[in-house]
């Protein structure tokens, strides 16, 4: 059965992409709560205990690489998956999320919403099928 209780931290600095987000994932039955910047995002990680982050790489006061090397380092935390959603790219980018602690990648584009979706999916996140969403 799936479990609609399921809390994602999104730390993402642009309004529009974190709320274009929250409204789709809430849609589906997630809880979702935003940090506009670094800092305050792995504050909130530490105080909510989110099943996933879903993580920028450019934000305010503490880069997203930065964010995730601090999420790993804290035992309370340090299991949580960190989904990295960035308009960041190239390999250099990719490989800092990697040793960082990143679970995943993935690239902003117009599919990157569906892209997240599978992945959460994959994570037990999302169910696997329209049958398993909550009403």
């Amino acid at each position: 059965m799936f479990d609609k209780h399921k809390t994602i931290l999104i730390i993402e600095d642009s309004a529009t992409q974190a709320l274009f987000l929250q409204s789709r994932l809430r849609h589906d039955g997630v809880e979702v709560i935003c940090a506009w910047d670094g800092l305050v995002g792995v504050n909130m990680a530490y105080q909510v205990r989110p099943d996933l982050i879903v993580l920028d790489i450019q934000l305010p006061r503490l880069n997203g690489i930065e964010v995730c090397r601090r999420v790993r380092a804290t035992p309370e935390i340090g299991q949580t998956p960190i989904i990295v959603l960035t308009s960041s790219a190239g390999p250099e980018i990719i490989e800092a999320c990697k040793s960082a602690g990143a679970t995943d990648y993935i690239h902003k584009d117009d599919l990157a919403y569906a892209v997240l979706v599978e992945v959460l999916i994959q994570m037990g996140i999302f169910p696997r099928t329209p049958d398993e969403v909550p009403a």
